[in-house]
């Protein structure tokens, strides 16, 4: 498998693919060349082989009722923008469709039958910082190495 997909260049890129597909989840990986290889996430706490990928979905809550769809995102974006910082610096958000096979240590989807769809660019992650950071109260990403 190659890295060679399509890269979504804005937040309303993203909006409009989940106007049109459910079922869309996004993973922060070095890629689907990588992670297609064995097809499944391993817990970092235990090293336990989790049953498909771990990745946050896009698809909008009912709860989230008339809100912004461009928030849903922003957010779903923000939430684990610091794992390059954390991880490794090639990782990278992509988007993709797949099948919820069960949940992970942390309660994220695990992830099977995953078609790649596009790789998310830098700048569509630096919208979604300042529309988060724009927001009242107070947010933060989902980053445990700044636990005390």
């Amino acid at each position: 498998m190659s890295t060679a997909m399509p890269t979504l260049t804005s937040l309303d890129d993203l909006v409009r693919l989940l106007g049109r597909r459910q079922g869309l989840y996004v993973r922060w990986s070095r890629g689907p060349e990588y992670d297609l290889v064995t097809g499944c996430s391993s817990d970092e706490l235990t090293g336990v082989r989790l049953p498909g990928l771990s990745a946050s979905p896009l698809d909008v809550e009912d709860w989230w009722g008339t809100r912004s769809v461009r928030v849903w995102v922003a957010r779903r974006l923000y939430d684990y923008c610091h794992l390059p910082r954390v991880r490794d610096p090639g990782t990278r958000p992509w988007v993709l469709h797949g099948a919820e096979q069960a949940r992970g240590p942390d309660n994220e989807p695990l992830v099977t039958n995953v078609e790649p769809l596009g790789w998310i660019a830098g700048e569509v992650i630096t919208k979604a910082r300042r529309i988060i950071t724009e927001q009242p109260g107070t947010w933060g990403p989902l980053d445990r190495s700044r636990a005390s």
